[in-house]
């Protein structure tokens, strides 16, 4: 991983395939999660490098190798969305096609929003209908952070979120700054001016992120695709899904 500085935040970074005149790929991972756990070992870093394309990942603000942040001035998607596009300015790379994973599906989101010329198509995977509605009991998974120990935990959805930070290990003062920092709305107006071509694909047993379809139907011109048979956390790296990716990014050429 190489790093560059964003506004004064340290992030590190991975870039890497050829590109073969393609649109580069950015991948913007889930939150606690970080790119060897979101892409690497999902297998979409290698999935895409043979399939022709550049790709760049980042760990977001407060994970992975990334500077950790304790104030929750320090986050939120919008200011997230900035980190990506500094690392596009930082590559010189013009325009490139997205796909966030859940936290970093929202963050794509605020990225197409804000910076339209940018991105070419963007795919929102583990986030449907809900990044629209908005993620709620972020204070006990917050609390689930901050607890001395996982065995303190008795809230069954805190206690996932404890775990899996606590698999990759993450900065967990870091992580519950993040999920309590103020998470700006998307609205349904909002996810209907994106402009760029999108695909929602979600997991069909996947309560966080919630229907594919129904968020799809917001967005002019947008396609669902329902990961069969898959949870939030087993669709990230399911086959279906990358093929249905790659179709994506293939039609525009």
């Amino acid at each position: 991983m190489d790093s560059f500085d964003s506004d004064g935040v340290e992030i590190a970074y991975l870039d890497t395939g050829g590109g073969d005149g393609k649109i580069p790929v950015l991948l913007i991972h889930g939150f606690a999660s970080n790119v060897a756990t979101n892409w690497v070992n999902t297998g979409w870093v290698s999935f895409l490098t043979k399939a022709g394309y550049r790709v760049i990942a980042f760990d977001n603000r407060g994970h992975g190798e990334s500077q950790k942040l304790y104030d929750l001035v320090d986050y939120g998607a919008p200011l997230m969305a900035e980190d990506a596009r500094r690392l596009l300015d930082h590559l010189g790379i013009a325009r490139v096609n997205v796909i966030g994973y859940s936290m970093g599906a929202r963050i794509a989101a605020f990225l197409a929003l804000a910076h339209p010329e940018r991105v070419a198509r963007v795919v929102f995977g583990g986030l449907g209908i809900n990044m629209v509605r908005g993620m709620a009991g972020t204070g006990p998974i917050a609390r689930a952070l901050e607890a001395a120990s996982i065995e303190e935990v008795t809230n069954p959805t805190a206690r996932t979120f404890r775990a899996f930070a606590e698999q990759t290990k993450s900065d967990l003062k870091a992580l519950a700054a993040c999920i309590r920092s103020s998470r700006a709305p998307i609205s349904a107006e909002m996810a209907g001016e994106i402009a760029a071509p999108v695909l929602v694909a979600v997991g069909s047993t996947d309560v966080i992120g919630g229907s594919a379809a129904e968020l799809a139907a917001l967005i002019p011109g947008a396609r669902a695709y329902t990961i069969p048979d898959k949870d939030h956390n087993r669709a990230v790296g399911d086959r279906s899904f990358k093929a249905e990716t790659l179709a994506f990014f293939e039609a525009a050429t």
